[in-house]
């Protein structure tokens, strides 16, 4: 099975350096609300962003075994976060909004790449929270 592992070091205040496996090192910080700094990447971006990248290269991967012709790709995703009355919080919801242009492919066919790229995507299936697509597809001639 593979694993995969960060290092993380502080490097003082509400700041760090996150190293990954792949060779990556990222500052990070808590969110500004939070006393953390702006401009560096938040524990709360990283999560929101991991489902949102792993979500696209498996739509990738699936576009190009379905012999879909992307023309271009783009994807927001927003994660939803619940505040509870001792102060905890968890995010409940995530919302992946992508907006893909394709040529020459049915709706039906980016439906299934779609549907691909859910059921492979190793982040999607690791959250807890609600997930759900709302694609918008274009289709060019």
């Amino acid at each position: 099975m593979p694993e995969y592992t960060t290092t993380v070091e502080w490097t003082g205040g509400h700041r760090g350096v996150l190293k990954g496996s792949n060779g990556s090192d990222m500052p990070f910080s808590a969110p500004e609300a939070l006393h953390g700094e702006l401009g560096v990447l938040t524990p709360e971006d990283a999560f929101v962003g991991a489902l949102n990248t792993c979500f696209t290269l498996m739509f990738i991967w699936a576009a190009e075994k379905l012999n879909i012709d992307l023309v271009s790709y783009r994807c927001e995703t927003t994660g939803h976060v619940e505040e509870y009355l001792d102060r905890t919080s968890t995010f409940s919801r995530m919302v992946i909004r992508p907006s893909i242009a394709v040529r020459g492919a049915s709706q039906d066919r980016v439906k299934r790449a779609l549907q691909m790229a859910e059921k492979y995507s190793l982040v999607w299936q690791s959250v807890k929270a609600h997930v759900s697509l709302e694609p918008k597809v274009t289709i060019a001639a």
